[in-house]
């Protein structure tokens, strides 16, 4: 077993789980994270910014972290991964989950996973060619049919998958609506030997406890739950979520390393989504989210973490407000 029982695992998402989204979950209580969502084209072609996508902490080369690929044209994934082996990582998984216009337009993401076969010609182009344990991440076919889905994860399995994470909803519904968990529930039963994956729909404590009780999986990866809440992997272990201090410090570390890594001006364009995460759902005035939208300058952020306080006691994702307590440094 790649995964160990009782994990969470961070999705790879694209255009968010760069170095500093990265540090901000391990600080959180993530140990198990994904780069962003590699595309095949723009590796073989050198394009897009795929080496910045593929950097890594120090932190993370004595510890676990993985890439993912996604792309549907074979001799892009053959030359893709021949750039892939360059680099450092313990695990590569294979996506047929994305359900992006842009991704599925081209054929790739969700849109191969309903390719059955030639999304197994694929996944078994990366296996032969890429030095990395190969792992895949899909969504299911069909919401009232098990059958299409589990076709395309016995092929996966027989072609070496060493582990399978299954999203629970199919490509129409995005990422809203009912998670199945019947037939993530079916797949662990069908594939004993290998780590099954629950994901979707996991925003808070209570929804990993009903994933892990109706999928039967212990390990589940949490994705848009974890947008601005990266204290969702510690409160998910039993510990507490951040006080308004901590959460002050989390968003500066996290916009600071963004600035390190893009240069302000890039970085502060990028950040206004990622501030919006952090603000929401805890009873902040709509002035701050407003104002989290024209970020130009780190010294705005400075600013508008200044005059952040909750004004509702009562929040989806609770601040502790009456105690101060500051982000601890990496492990």
């Amino acid at each position: 077993m790649i995964y160990p029982e009782n994990i969470l695992l961070l999705a790879p998402l694209s255009g968010f789980t760069d170095l500093p989204y990265r540090e901000a979950a391990y600080r959180g209580g993530c140990r198990y994270a994904f780069t962003e969502m590699v595309d095949a084209a723009s590796l073989a072609y050198a394009s897009g910014g795929g080496e910045k996508l593929l950097m890594r902490s120090e932190f993370e080369r004595e510890n676990f972290i993985a890439t993912q690929l996604v792309g549907s044209d074979v001799e892009l994934i053959k030359r893709a991964c021949d750039k892939l082996n360059e680099y450092d990582f313990d695990l590569l998984d294979f996506n047929l989950g994305c359900p992006v216009p842009k991704v599925v337009k081209k054929g790739a993401g969700a849109a191969l996973g309903r390719n059955v076969g030639h999304a197994l010609r694929c996944f078994e182009t990366m296996t032969k060619y890429c030095r990395f344990t190969p792992t895949a991440k899909l969504r299911i076919l069909h919401y009232e049919d098990p059958a299409p889905t589990l076709e395309l994860c016995r092929g996966l399995v027989e072609l070496g998958a060493q582990a399978l994470t299954v999203h629970g909803r199919t490509m129409e519904h995005f990422y809203t609506g009912t998670v199945n968990f019947a037939i993530i529930r079916m797949i662990r039963e069908t594939f004993p030997d290998i780590p099954v994956i629950a994901n979707g729909g996991v925003y808070s404590v209570e929804d990993c406890q009903i994933m892990r009780r109706e999928t039967g999986c212990s390990r589940v990866m949490l994705a848009q739950g974890a947008m601005g809440h990266p204290w969702l992997f510690r409160e998910i272990e039993g510990g507490m979520p951040p006080t308004l201090d901590e959460w002050r410090d989390m968003v500066s570390t996290h916009i600071a390393g963004m600035v390190k890594l893009y240069g302000e001006e890039s970085a502060m364009r990028r950040a206004r989504k990622i501030v919006h995460d952090y603000l929401r759902g805890r009873g902040f005035p709509s002035a701050l989210r407003n104002r989290a939208s024209l970020l130009c300058r780190e010294s705005e952020l400075t600013e508008l973490l200044k005059d952040a306080v909750p004004a509702a006691e009562v929040t989806t994702r609770r601040i502790i407000v009456s105690e101060s307590v500051s982000v601890s440094s990496l492990p």
